[in-house]
């Protein structure tokens, strides 16, 4: 009997586990890594294909650790997935720390926002349904500045600076200079507010074209507000030493800066290390299939990088 762990659908499922049963399914114990644990869903579908697997499951989201021992605990996995609550960023010396396991292989991240996350409109990544302009991935870490924080004190400048990089917004200076203007009659408190100024900075003939105006000023919020690209940039270097002989990194992007920034540090680490091999030349694209049941698939595209067997 197949065991129902959830209604969230992991993007590249499929992909996942066969790249993991092409390279270990002769193991008696394969050891490996989720730093993306999300809803479970990747996890939970390696597990059913290779039970002989024990997982570390990371996440940075207090609902996702919350739910995700729920989950494991009423799953027959239970003695087979350790749930780490922390950015993924620590991970490598965690690993380390916990001397459990002297390698990894293979590491999984999904770097998209979960169904979860968008669908609660009350964490703010949506301008769907009104909710607090919050973003953050960890809300219990009051040190990180909030999508309210940064619309409502940085300088006009900056914030369009911060739209342009990370949202790729042509009309990042107009948005700016209305949001900066808004903000002096009252501080933007809510998606619905912001999503407001960003759709009226648009022309009128552009208002209802997709993607929706407010797109990519919110990308560009939540990216800023999680250190998305940082925290990304900074652990794939960390991750290659993790690997046993014969082990893969595997990621899933969802936009062109993640995915220029896993494309770059797996060419530089295989150009630096002969025993690193890209098994992408190209990126993995979703099927149409896949496309058709979950529309959230259509932009992701997959790396996969292995060591060799010395």
């Amino acid at each position: 009997m197949t065991f129902e762990f959830e209604k969230h659908i992991s993007v590249m499922r499929n992909e996942i586990v066969e790249n993991i049963k092409d390279n270990f399914s002769t193991k008696d114990l394969i050891i490996g890594a989720d730093l993306t644990f999300g809803g479970g869903g990747h996890v939970f579908s390696i597990l059913e294909e290779l039970p002989n697997t024990y997982v570390y499951g990371v996440d940075q989201d207090p609902d996702a650790i919350e739910n995700g021992k729920k989950k494991i605990e009423s799953s027959p996995y239970k003695e087979q997935i350790e749930l780490i609550y922390s950015n993924f960023v620590n991970f490598p010396k965690i690993f380390s720390d916990l001397k459990k396991h002297e390698g990894l292989d293979f590491i999984t991240l999904d770097l998209g926002v979960s169904s979860h996350q968008f669908d609660k409109f009350e964490r703010g990544f949506s301008y769907r349904e009104d909710g607090p302009l919050d973003m953050r991935m960890n809300y219990k870490d009051d040190e990180v500045l909030t999508a309210s924080d940064i619309v409502n004190t940085f300088e006009e400048e900056d914030l369009a600076n911060l739209i342009f990089k990370y949202g790729e917004e042509r009309l990042s200076r107009r948005i700016a200079k209305n949001i900066v203007e808004k903000r002096a009659e009252k501080p933007f408190l809510t998606t619905k507010e912001l999503e407001e100024t960003v759709f009226l900075s648009y022309p009128a003939r552009q208002r209802h074209k997709r993607p929706h105006p407010a797109t990519r000023t919110f990308q560009a919020l939540r990216i800023a507000v999680n250190r998305e690209l940082d925290v990304v940039s900074d652990v794939i270097p960390l991750l290659y030493p993790l690997l046993n002989d014969g082990g893969i990194i595997q990621i899933i992007s969802f936009h062109s800066l993640e995915d220029r920034i896993v494309k770059w540090s797996f060419k530089d680490a295989a150009k630096e290390d002969d025993q690193l091999k890209i098994l992408t030349k190209k990126p993995v694209l979703p099927t149409q299939t896949e496309i058709l049941n979950n529309p959230r698939a259509r932009s992701a595209k997959l790396r996969v990088i292995k060591k060799i067997t010395s």
